[in-house]
């Protein structure tokens, strides 16, 4: 009996602590092992948000597509976020800079506090980096914008975008989606922003078999 409950603490023990799988509250600036580019379908968080959604992004036109979700410090397993509480200020000429890609300015501040305060660089290098990593990314013709509503298998948009960028793996991208939306693409890159490995964030790939891309302006109706 004695042996049994003691090996009952012990496993309470192990499930209680933090795994290496969990997200890290906190990491220490410049400390982290590769970096996932997240690249959002505009279009789907504007259909998802609604009224809701950043009206710079989402006006009826939906000018934009593919954009820069954010580039983000991982670890193997987990991430650091929030590494510099206050974090330090975003120059407006940096803010300014990034509305092409990043085409929110809610987006920009609050990426620079997750993420960006654990690159180990102020806020202009690390959207520096930002705009060199997206640069580093060709976006497939195809999802370059669509006038319509477009079912989509994940993989087909995984195998486009390992066509147009030589050297992407399978185990180097994954395609997220939610209940019925291609939501994003996640390109993992070293620190120099070659591509990289990532098992975990590849395990987080959407299981779908198909899913939605709404247009990248307004249609009649959704299928």
């Amino acid at each position: 009996m004695r042996l049994a409950r003691a090996a009952g603490l012990v496993l309470a023990a192990l499930l209680l602590c933090p795994t290496p799988t969990s997200a890290q509250q906190k990491g220490e600036p410049g400390r982290f092992d590769h970096y996932v580019l997240t690249l959002s379908w505009s279009p789907s968080y504007c259909e998802a948000m609604g009224a809701r959604a950043e009206p710079a992004q989402c006006g009826r036109a939906r000018p934009f597509a593919f954009v820069v979700h954010g580039l983000w410090p991982q670890y193997e397993r987990g991430w650091p976020q929030d590494c510099l509480v206050p974090a330090p200020f975003v120059p407006e000429p940096v803010l300014r800079s990034m509305l092409d890609i990043m085409p929110s300015r809610r987006l920009v501040l609050h990426e620079w506090r997750k993420h960006g305060t654990c690159s180990g660089d102020d806020a202009t290098a690390y959207f520096a980096t930002v705009r060199r990593a997206y640069r580093h990314v060709t976006i497939p013709e195809a999802f370059r914008r669509l006038d319509d509503y477009r079912m989509v298998a994940p993989g087909e948009v995984e195998a486009a975008f390992r066509a147009a960028n030589p050297g992407l793996a399978p185990d180097m991208i994954a395609v997220a989606c939610d209940r019925r939306r291609l939501t994003e693409v996640r390109i993992c890159m070293d620190r120099a922003l070659g591509f990289t490995p990532c098992e975990e964030v590849d395990r987080r790939a959407c299981r779908a078999s198909r899913v939605v891309m709404p247009p990248s302006r307004e249609s009649a109706g959704a299928p």
